[in-house]
């Protein structure tokens, strides 16, 4: 390892290890992808108490920096969250590998065959705030798809990754993969992160996870191509059409079963036909359960509803905090997401089919939700293990970013002797 306090070497040399490591996983075979990530899981769950003495320190860190409660909570690991780590590795590893799934195969009339083929990446690079949790999805999904990757994790959890990564670098040895194959930064020095951003003959793709002041960075400073991660300002509309009972739990567990994850509600949009009766009802009961409700006008009639100020609309809160306001029809939801919201998540609880398709077909978000809880906006939930983060994008990868979408693709061209006339 080169000199920790000459940063531009230290990247360096991180940069040309990942991409020599990437030239040998990309030819990984899928058995010996899936041996390091089986051992990569047991031994989070082995060195458990390791990862939760680091966490220990990281959290005494973050509260020195004065770091709010749902970002603390971000921060936090105990042994259910050690256990959703090793549940997340062992089903990314069961998953089938992409790399060389034929994704079309054709004929030419000129006798040519043509295949296009999942192909990986090659090094990337994850710049991530807060959760520790991230180090091994990660570092489990860029394996599995052949990747290498240079992990740069929050000053936050700098203790916490550390221990993480250890258990990562343990399955690739007993799989007999370079252990460069996934690296961690060893420096809280931010200056690694601007290295990182110009590292174009070493990194292929940036993956900012983090809050709008990192990703906005990333996006400005980058030279490397990025999986725009932005704002998880989420939206659920609730139609004049809405079951009471549906969207009293829904709501509930979308604004408070975690409060710092990206799809936390922040916004409720209410049709006026029911904002006296499921409105109200569902605003109570958020009130009850220690939510600041910051309301329009029409929602102020509510006792204990604050008064909503223009930059309540587009805030991304992460506590336990809502904005809301009513809307007189679902075009009018419509308008206010697409003029407030950031391309994310965003819902509708409604029992009307046509104002279903109408949400669903004219909004753009990369996840859009009927009768559903945002906060199942998470690859894990989609049933992709786990997720290196929510891409808000357009290009190549759009909302949860999984291994199949940590590939690119080649094309196979075969012929027989075949010359173009």
């Amino acid at each position: 390892m080169k000199d920790i306090d000459n940063i531009p070497a230290l990247m360096a040399d991180i940069g040309t290890r990942a991409k020599a490591a990437a030239a040998e996983l990309a030819t990984a075979t899928a058995e010996r992808k899936h041996a390091a990530l089986i051992s990569a899981a047991e031994g989070v769950w082995r060195e458990r108490a390791a990862i939760l003495e680091g966490n220990a320190k990281d959290l005494a860190y973050g509260r020195d920096k004065g770091l709010s409660d749902a970002m603390m909570d971000r921060l936090m690991l105990d042994e259910d969250r050690i256990q959703g780590m090793v549940d997340g590795l062992r089903s990314v590893a069961e998953q089938p590998d992409p790399v060389g799934e034929v994704l079309a195969d054709w004929d030419q009339p000129s006798g040519l065959n043509i295949k296009r083929v999942r192909t990986p990446l090659g090094v990337i690079g994850v710049i991530y705030e807060s959760r520790p949790n991230v180090t091994a999805d990660a570092g489990a999904l860029c394996l599995k798809a052949g990747n290498a990757v240079i992990l740069r994790g929050g000053s936050e959890g700098f203790h916490s990754s550390h221990a993480i990564h250890a258990c990562l670098q343990q399955g690739l040895r007993d799989a007999n993969l370079p252990e460069d194959a996934v690296q961690l930064v060893p420096t809280r020095d931010r200056a690694a992160v601007s290295e990182m951003l110009t590292m174009t003959d070493t990194i292929d793709v940036i993956v900012p996870r983090g809050g709008k002041g990192l990703v906005g960075l990333v996006q400005r400073e980058a030279r490397v191509p990025v999986f725009a991660h932005l704002e998880g300002i989420v939206h659920i509309y609730i139609d004049e059409h809405a079951d009471p009972e549906k969207t009293l739990r829904i709501v509930l567990n979308a604004k408070t079963r975690r409060t710092g994850i990206c799809g936390a509600a922040e916004c409720l949009l209410i049709h006026e036909n029911v904002a006296q009766s499921i409105g109200q009802g569902v605003i109570r009961a958020l009130m009850d359960a220690g939510v600041e409700v910051r309301g329009d006008k029409n929602l102020q009639q509510i006792d204990g509803v604050v008064a909503a100020q223009p930059q309540d609309w587009g805030q991304e809160y992460l506590d336990m905090i809502i904005a809301a306001r009513t809307v007189p029809d679902v075009d009018a939801a419509i308008a206010h997401i697409r003029q407030y919201g950031s391309n994310h998540t965003d819902c509708i609880i409604s029992e009307d089919a046509p104002a279903v398709q109408t949400f669903m077909n004219r909004l753009d978000s990369a996840i859009l939700m009927h009768n559903a809880s945002t906060q199942f906006a998470d690859g894990g939930e989609f049933g992709m293990g786990a997720e290196i983060g929510i891409a808000t994008g357009k290009m190549h990868a759009r909302g949860p970013v999984g291994a199949a979408q940590l590939t690119s693709f080649k094309y196979l061209v075969t012929g027989d002797g075949t010359v173009r006339g």
